[in-house]
């Protein structure tokens, strides 16, 4: 007899659940926060880092979020432990810059506020700014596997930080 497997949960406990995921891996909240900032700061000026961290903190309230999330960094960590068959145990550990499925899986995330979400996830994704950059070269340098968090960290930041446009946008 089998049972149910537990939903993914929803809300503060997914993103309770996201935030310790990330810390585990060496990221904090408002690292990630930083960089909305930064997308959105040449917009708005007043933009301070307590708003860009709650747009964070919603976005990965997101069950869909959680989700995305919850396995790029299960694959990053079954690469680390040797534990995925080839080719894609290799692919993975090297991230492989044709491989694409790491994208894929971020582009789940970039569009939960419209579409300046995956404008913002190029441009994240191609200049990797603050955290993103820093796991990234971590991921290549260390021997640990960050083929999905980068990617993951920066489309967290731009469904972010098209949150916050769309909510000023409707405020002014």
């Amino acid at each position: 007899m089998s049972t149910a497997a537990a939903p993914t949960p929803a809300g503060d406990e997914a993103r309770a659940l996201c935030e310790r995921q990330l810390q585990a891996r060496g990221v904090h909240l408002e690292e990630i926060a930083a960089i909305v900032v930064r997308l959105q700061r040449p917009y708005i000026p007043n933009l301070g880092p307590e708003e860009a961290l709650e747009s964070v903190e919603a976005v990965l309230s997101k069950r869909e979020v959680c989700n995305a999330l919850l396995t790029g960094i299960a694959l990053d960590t079954l690469a680390e432990q040797g534990a995925l068959p080839e080719p894609l145990q290799s692919t993975l550990l090297h991230d492989d810059p044709l491989y694409g499925i790491d994208e894929i899986l971020a582009l789940s995330v970039v569009n939960i506020y419209g579409s300046i979400g995956f404008t913002n996830f190029g441009y994240l994704d191609k200049v990797k700014p603050g955290v993103v950059g820093r796991v990234d070269r971590r991921g290549h340098a260390s021997g640990r596997c960050n083929t999905f968090l980068d990617d993951l960290i920066a489309a967290v930041a731009a469904a972010a930080a098209a949150r916050i446009a769309h909510a000023h946008r409707d405020t002014r």
